[in-house]
């Protein structure tokens, strides 16, 4: 196949990919110098709080949908087949969980990062542990999502991936420094358009070349690609129905639901309602994604069904099939090449900008402002934040080579979501869904689900465990090695690194051989068990003290149409003010008491003002009024340093 190896990216397809480039940098450059110009924290972090649903849904659905996705997933159908498809129904899960148990509760207390809950409901020392455990993750993942394109545009142009890695990193930490979460979420919608785009061009010209999705599926079916009904229960079966929906359900839940990135841009919104409705969009929006890439890899098999580019050695990673199929079989039509590749750096772009400008937000809010500038003028605080913006970004490009790493993306970034996300969702849970929970639980529970995670995440990729993989054939490549010219792979390979003696088998392979789907799911188990375990035994806190704002009643949003003193009686002691915040859903005159939806958003308006921090008179006739009804000090607000900052 000679034609994979020459570079046929033609002037179009450079003016299609670069005039990508030059767009994303135009919206930071105009947002940089209108409006607000970036002066203040609010503006630049928080969008001033009045951003509206479409481009909130569209920065959302962007963040994490990413380069990483659309390589992936048609890797994923290509050798593994069609289970994966299953996680579909986890993404719609998660948005009824994250949409009207999480979000309403970061919505109330107006908080900017998203680890200020965990001060409000524990206190400083778990905030910290999560704002770390965060900037982990994302500097981590966003490494991963660097990464990933570079392989596309080596494989198409022939350009180094280290200076394409260089190159589009600089044009994402320019844009994201100077223009602030506005340029991020316009960019964002911007770059989305250009990810369908790219992949609805890709799977049009591909199914003509096959003669038609239909025939597309023929071959898959009789090369074993299309399996939907794997039910094993085992949790250390890769992908089942089970694994796919509900570890699946764990792992988008620690996105939507407590990531910092995710978080943010539901905040910039200028109310609930509409916040909500922008995560509703995103299920579509997300499943359509998925199902567009899983085409992709369908009709990518059909192409080479007879002849496997891995094992014919012109590709040398499988990531790279996607980018391979579109130079070796739809580079004829002009601009197409660059299109995706365009499309690619898209997804890239906006995770990353996404990540910068969240991990600038935690540094600033949850460490500079609390342990070494607590009198720091909002000016200042701007300043520095787009100084981390370019400090992180730089770290990002340098963590790449340790990307380059970790084998397959798709896994390798759905793994880290599970290792460190798993724990951060957990404690969050803990603190919203279990209010006897204190802060020695949490972050007992937090430390030792990371420990936990990790555990199990490293011995895996240390002892990788055998992996079913579909058959594939070079009986229709024109092989030079005619040794290995009929030569059709095994079913079922162990890809544990070759040795010369037998492969180890370490005492705790079957923990290890715990599907990566599965690692959020057990990341929250511990922290809740753990936690609760150790509140136990610490002292439960007193349920009648807590601030009701830092409570989800969980039975509240479940049973909303049943009577009050049925749904009170499961509130576990936590007094809830439904006269300010209504969970009642569905049946809004459940309760005489409650007041209209116009009454209710005006009252939570009234409560927040000024992003909840800057009305004194408030915040101090507030701590008055918790006194009075005996609420702990530690538990509730600090409002005094809200004021503050």
């Amino acid at each position: 196949m000679p034609q994979a190896q020459v570079n046929t990216f033609g002037p179009v397809d450079y003016v299609v990919f670069a005039g990508t480039l030059v767009v994303s940098a135009s919206i930071g450059i105009y947002q940089a110098f209108t409006g607000g110009r970036q002066k203040t924290t609010d503006e630049f972090l928080m969008a001033n709080r009045k951003m509206g649903a479409i481009p909130a849904a569209m920065s959302l659905l962007a963040s994490f949908m990413s380069a990483i996705t659309l390589l992936g997933t048609p890797k994923e159908m290509y050798v593994y087949g069609t289970q994966y498809l299953w996680i579909a129904f986890g993404y719609v899960l998660v948005m009824p969980v994250a949409a009207h148990i999480f979000l309403p509760i970061f919505f109330r207390l107006r908080v900017t990062s998203a680890y200020e809950y965990l001060e409000m409901r524990f206190n400083k020392a778990v905030r910290v542990a999560g704002s770390l455990t965060f900037s982990l993750q994302m500097i981590l993942y966003m490494a991963i999502v660097l990464y990933a394109p570079s392989l596309a545009l080596e494989q198409v142009t022939g350009l180094n991936r280290w200076i394409a890695v260089a190159s589009v990193g600089v044009v994402c930490v320019f844009y994201t420094s100077i223009g602030g979460i506005k340029a991020v979420m316009w960019t964002d919608t911007f770059q989305v358009c250009m990810m369908f785009a790219g992949l609805l061009a890709v799977l049009i010209q591909g199914s003509i070349g096959v003669g038609g999705f239909e025939n597309a599926w023929r071959i898959n079916i009789e090369g074993e690609r299309i399996n939907f009904l794997d039910f094993n229960p085992d949790p250390r079966e890769r992908h089942t129905v089970w694994t796919c929906v509900f570890g699946g359900f764990f792992t988008w839940l620690a996105v939507y639901g407590v990531n910092q990135a995710q978080v943010q841009r539901a905040l910039t919104v200028v109310d609930l309602r509409r916040a909500q409705i922008a995560m509703w969009i995103n299920v579509p929006g997300l499943i359509a994604i998925l199902i567009i890439s899983a085409m992709s890899g369908i009709l990518i098999y059909a192409h080479y069904f007879d002849c496997d580019p891995m094992t014919n050695k012109d590709i040398s990673n499988l990531d790279q099939l996607l980018p391979l199929f579109v130079m070796d079989k739809l580079a004829f039509v002009p601009g197409l090449p660059g299109l995706f590749t365009a499309c690619l750096f898209s997804g890239a772009l906006s995770t990353l900008s996404s990540g910068l400008n969240s991990l600038a937000t935690v540094c600033t809010r949850d460490l500079f402002q609390e342990f070494c500038c607590k009198h720091m003028s909002d000016s200042r605080a701007t300043l520095t934040s787009k100084i981390m913006s370019l400090v992180f970004g730089c770290i990002v490009i340098g963590l790449t080579f340790v990307a380059s790493q970790l084998g397959g993306v798709l896994q390798a970034a759905l793994a880290l979501f599970g290792m460190i996300g798993g724990p951060l969702l957990g404690v969050f849970t803990l603190g919203v869904l279990f209010p006897w929970a204190n802060w020695k639980g949490a972050i007992t529970g937090l430390v030792t689900s990371l420990l936990l995670t990790f555990w199990i995440g490293i011995g895996a990729q240390i002892y990788k465990p055998a992996v079913w993989k579909a058959p594939v054939s070079i009986l229709g490549c024109n092989a030079v090695n005619e040794t290995v010219s009929n030569m059709t792979t095994a079913v079922m390979i162990n890809v544990t690194p070759m040795t010369t003696a037998a492969p180890y088998d370490p005492p705790l392979n079957g923990l290890y051989n715990l599907s990566y789907l599965w690692y959020s799911g057990f990341g929250v188990l511990v922290v809740v068990v753990v936690g609760m375990v150790v509140s136990a035994i610490t002292g439960f806190t007193d349920t009648t003290m807590l601030d009701y704002r830092l409570i989800c009643p969980i039975f509240d949003v479940m049973f909303c149409c049943f009577p009050k003193s049925f749904r009170q009686a499961l509130r576990c002691g936590v007094h809830h003010d439904t006269t300010k915040f209504h969970y009642c859903c569905v049946c809004k005159d459940v309760d005489k008491e409650d007041i209209s939806a116009e009454a209710i958003t005006a009252a939570e308006l009234g409560e927040t003002k000024d992003d909840g921090f800057d009305n004194e008179a408030m915040k101090t006739k507030e701590l008055e009024a918790n006194q009075t009804n005996g609420i702990k000090n530690d538990n509730a607000l600090d409002l005094k340093k809200e004021t503050q900052i």
